[in-house]
């Protein structure tokens, strides 16, 4: 992955609170990764809206360039991942949901390591948090609509913001796909639609088109939202897949 490019975002993100980048592919990586998307399972807390999700965190320990991801739990219907937002998603409002975990075979893949690590290496903290662990989330979300007329919608459903201090989101696939456009806003215009504000208020629009392309969002300075999804004009299925990353310290600076 080019360190120029790198750089430019990491700059982009510091200062504006966002930045916009493309990935490079290693050793097919790209290709295990959207075979895992064919995988996914039906997103339990949402079953009529077209999402299918898996979810699992780790510790991730700066210093030595490590992640041990965190032991999965047992329920009435399999294994699952603890995921907690807080006040942040008003659908989930207070609640920790229990998601599919990784595939432990993807979660060891050494493209999503380098995607985790690239990610990381473009946030920014202090001396004294990088000598800290951190929690690190990984999420690998489908949108899928096979019948025309119907939508596939991502949580929560407008501009928000997510909770952790830094989010990333890098496009998997996309094919026969209307919509799914990403905007970009200032804090204050969270729990809005991007139509019901001051288009001062939004940064930037852009839709991701290309497997790989990619952004990224520093929680505190910006809010974001994806619309929905729809059937293109060809007669297939419409799909929109992205692989996601946060990072949050384990434990707060006190």
């Amino acid at each position: 992955m080019s360190t120029r490019l790198t750089t430019s975002a990491a700059q982009s993100l510091q200062a504006d609170g966002y930045c916009r980048f493309r990935l490079t592919d290693s050793d097919g990586g790209l290709e295990r990764l959207q075979a895992a998307v064919d995988r996914l399972p039906v997103d339990p807390y949402a079953p009529t809206a077209n999402r299918h999700r898996r979810y699992s965190n780790g510790i991730l320990l700066p210093w030595c360039r490590r992640i041990e991801w965190m032991p999965t739990r047992m329920g009435p219907h399999g294994p699952y991942s603890e995921y907690y937002q807080g006040d942040f998603n008003p659908e989930y409002l207070s609640m920790t949901r229990r998601l599919v975990p990784f595939e432990e075979l993807v979660l060891h893949d050494p493209f999503l390591q380098e995607v985790v690590w690239h990610d990381f290496d473009l946030t920014f903290w202090n001396e004294a948090q990088l000598i800290r662990p951190f929690v690190v989330g990984v999420h690998m979300v489908r949108l899928l609509v096979t019948a025309p007329g119907d939508k596939a919608i991502s949580s929560p459903n407008h501009l928000h913001q997510d909770g952790e201090p830094f989010t990333f989101v890098h496009l998997l696939k996309r094919d026969n796909a209307v919509g799914c456009r990403t905007a970009v806003g200032i804090p204050a215009v969270a729990g809005k639609m991007p139509e019901e504000v001051d288009p001062e208020t939004i940064h930037t629009q852009f839709e991701l088109l290309e497997p790989l392309e990619s952004y990224g969002v520093y929680d505190p300075k910006v809010s974001h939202y994806v619309s929905h999804l729809e059937r293109g004009e060809a007669d297939r299925p419409a799909v929109r897949a992205a692989l996601l990353t946060d990072f949050t310290p384990l434990v707060p600076l006190i």
